[in-house]
């Protein structure tokens, strides 16, 4: 037998899923970005320039929101599994663009995370359903269910 095909009776192990790899990819990389963030806000709280709209003093506050932003992103990132998971971090996404009121600087970078959240939900779902119609037409190198 080729290594490709697998001799009769081998279990096959499934893939995991891309939607799964791809948004839990994304929001890993964005907890560590909210963390920089959150040291950028600490960095200029005593700064009366280069400062979004929202503002404080207080270090515990910048602290606080920014490593609970941060805290939550992990979190979400191991939801990714079920679709409350993807919901959550889209809705993450929003608090995510959020910070650029704190920190107007950081709006370009989070626009670019929003645009790699989206690219990875969608290919994410696509990657997914081309796999199931190939495993569908290839029953022989499906995995095992």
């Amino acid at each position: 037998m080729s290594k490709d095909r697998p001799a009769p009776g081998d279990r096959i192990k499934a893939r995991p899923s891309a939607l799964v790899q791809f948004t839990s990819t994304v929001l890993a990389c964005e907890a560590v970005l909210v963390l920089f963030i959150t040291l950028v806000a600490f960095g200029l709280r005593d700064l009366a320039f280069e400062r979004g709209p929202l503002q404080s003093d207080s270090a515990a506050v910048v602290w606080g929101v920014g490593g609970g932003l941060a805290l939550l992103l992990l979190v979400l990132s191991r939801l990714t599994r079920r679709p409350a998971g993807i919901a959550g971090g889209t809705l993450a996404q929003v608090l995510v663009l959020a910070t650029g009121l704190v920190v107007p600087l950081a709006t370009v970078v989070n626009l670019v995370f929003a645009g790699l959240w989206v690219m990875a939900v969608r290919l994410g779902s696509r990657v997914d359903r081309e796999r199931a119609a190939y495993d569908a037409e290839h029953p022989e190198t499906a995995p095992n269910t």
